[in-house]
């Protein structure tokens, strides 16, 4: 018992001092049956000062690198916890015997200060057993989970719901307030008659959605674009949980609205209202800067284009889960359920971030949420970066981010009115496998993205990518038929492989301290897509029905090749530097 008591302490006491408690055999013995209890000898100089000089109290030395005081031998070894670890010895004092003596002598001298007084009382109060610590309650903490996947696909899926439902409801209400009898059709396949293509009212109806459409988006983003920069580089410093939980609560309150309008047939004004408080809080942008920062901060650098795609993944997965119940789900019960379940997944979605999900950034410290700094530090990033070569790569991948998700945002506000209208006249099942099969594209691109790593650059992959989003896009603006459709649909398979090398090669241009502002400028981006598509495409649309109904999908693929100029020159001018870099080392 007491060897179990003070094995901790023989790496601060000598050798002579240890022949003192056991006998020479026992000791031997003991230190041959645990080897990792015998500790190498103090230096002699650290011996002497822990004895003391001049029969002053020991003084407790601190370790090389500043740890905690070596314990002396006037002190009790304690462990983490701060309890002794010194058990009783028979007379109530620990025998060590003085450097003087033989090392062979069994006689020792009592262990006290210099001072005459005695450490009786101090030993009997350590020989006590140690109070056992109270055990933490069950159920008071919840697991922490570093992965933020869940999130995003919650509120995809609540995204993907109210998306195209709203729209089929615009259609109704508008329809109906006009008195266009036949609208929609959504119980059954057709557009009525065959002279819808003719039909000056449906064609206002079409305009009508349209234009609301615009407006409600306008108002979203004008109020996201000052929130996102707000919110994204507050996260750098305050941690990314805060800004994934204010976005997601937004939006639920946001369906909440949609909800009364349905219950109460309100206005459709009032979605332009639900859109402007979720926009307050940041919207649906918020989400995807912060969750891609999220992954930035847990991933490596090699890793981390595959990383982003999973999470671009996701968002294909609960798309396509949203499209295809939606669709069959309004189908059968109208609008109201499908909007309860996109509620649902918004208000999981705001729980999983504020009890479940762990904290990426290491080091949180405070700061004010409503300062100019942070908008500033969005500016910094491309007006004074950490790297000066680095400033114009950010402002060409931005520009080319722009141009692809504007096209991606434009084609897919009009797939559910180019696909309601003549002569494809989907029904609201059909019209669910469309969005569908747009949203299997994430899952495709994924796939095809990790095959095509294993061969080529990230770079060509995203052109490879761009090629499938410029070939589809043409297709679909010459279908006719529900068959080319879904074929133009199939082409766009690897469309999504672009979006997330930008996204890996910007990321990998600033440091892990401005990744948050990074992808707040990035959501600003996004932001500005979603305005311009929204203005350009939803405007293009009605004014080119009379001559061409799919120009604003061919329009979509003749700026893609942009982007595809854009980043085969910086892949080129990067293999060039590469090399005459290569060549100057080889010189030296």
């Amino acid at each position: 018992m007491v060897q179990r008591w003070l094995w901790p302490c023989w790496a601060n006491v000598g050798l002579d001092d240890l022949r003192g408690i056991f006998s020479p055999q026992q000791s031997h013995d003991s230190m041959q049956q645990h080897p990792l209890r015998a500790a190498p000898l103090a230096p002699r100089s650290l011996q002497r000062q822990r004895r003391g000089v001049s029969g002053t109290p020991a003084v407790p030395l601190r370790a090389p690198g500043g740890a905690e005081p070596v314990p002396s031998r006037a002190e009790p070894c304690r462990s983490r916890s701060g309890r002794s670890r010194v058990g009783p010895v028979p007379g109530g004092a620990v025998s060590i015997p003085s450097r003087a003596e033989p090392s062979g002598s069994r006689s020792g001298r009592s262990l006290r200060p210099r001072s005459g007084r005695s450490l009786r009382p101090s030993m009997a109060a350590m020989a006590a057993p140690p109070p056992a610590e109270p055990p933490v309650p069950p159920g008071r903490r919840c697991p922490s989970l570093l992965a933020v996947e869940p999130l995003l696909f919650l509120a995809t899926v609540s995204l993907g719901l109210q998306g195209p439902l709203a729209t089929q409801y615009l259609w109704d209400r508008l329809g109906a307030e006009h008195g266009y009898s036949d609208f929609n059709s959504t119980d059954s396949a057709g557009c009525g008659n065959g002279n819808a293509t003719a039909d000056p009212l449906r064609q206002e109806v079409e305009a009508l959605v349209s234009h609301w459409n615009l407006y409600i988006n306008l108002g979203g983003f004008f109020v996201s674009l000052f929130s996102v920069t707000l919110f994204g580089p507050w996260s750098d410093s305050v941690g990314r949980r805060p800004a994934l939980i204010l976005p997601a609560a937004g939006m639920a309150l946001q369906t909440a609205i949609y909800l009364l309008v349905m219950y109460l047939e309100l206005h459709v004004a009032f979605f332009l209202l639900g859109r402007i408080l979720s926009g307050l809080t940041g919207d649906y942008n918020l989400i995807l800067a912060s969750c891609f920062s999220y992954v930035a901060d847990t991933s490596e650098r090699r890793a981390r284009t595959f990383r982003v795609a999973i999470l671009e993944a996701c968002l294909g997965t609960a798309g396509m889960v949203a499209s295809i119940g939606g669709g069959q789900w309004r189908k059968t019960q109208g609008y109201i359920n499908p909007f309860w379940l996109a509620f649902a997944a918004s208000l999981a979605a705001t729980l999983y971030a504020a009890f479940f999900l762990q904290e990426s950034v290491k080091q949180k410290k405070a700061a004010k949420l409503f300062t100019l700094s942070h908008y500033k530090a969005v500016y910094r990033l491309y007006t004074a970066p950490e790297h000066p070569s680095s400033r114009w790569k950010l402002a060409l991948y931005s520009l080319a981010f722009f141009l692809i998700v504007t096209v991606h945002f434009g084609a897919k506000d009009l797939y559910v009115l180019y696909e309601l209208g003549f002569p494809l006249c989907w029904a609201s099942d059909l019209i669910g496998y469309g969005s569908a099969a747009s949203y299997l594209a994430y899952l495709s691109s994924l796939v095809g993205l990790r095959l095509l790593q294993l061969c080529l650059e990230d770079t060509w992959v995203a052109e490879i990518g761009l090629l499938s989003n410029i070939a589809g896009l043409v297709v679909i603006s010459l279908a006719t038929t529900t068959p080319l459709m879904f074929t133009g649909y199939g082409i766009l398979f690897l469309s999504m492989a672009a979006t997330p090398v930008i996204r890996s090669k910007l990321s990998k241009l600033v440091s892990e301290t401005e990744q948050g502002a990074l992808f707040a400028s990035v959501a600003c981006v996004e932001g500005l897509c979603s305005l311009v598509a929204t203005g350009v495409f939803n405007s293009l649309y009605p004014a080119t029905l009379h001559f061409m109904r799919g120009f604003p999908f061919l329009f979509g693929a003749i700026i893609l090749l942009i982007p595809a100029a854009i980043l085969g020159w910086i892949q080129l001018w990067d293999s060039k530097h590469d090399y005459n870099h290569f060549q100057d080392a080889r010189k030296d």
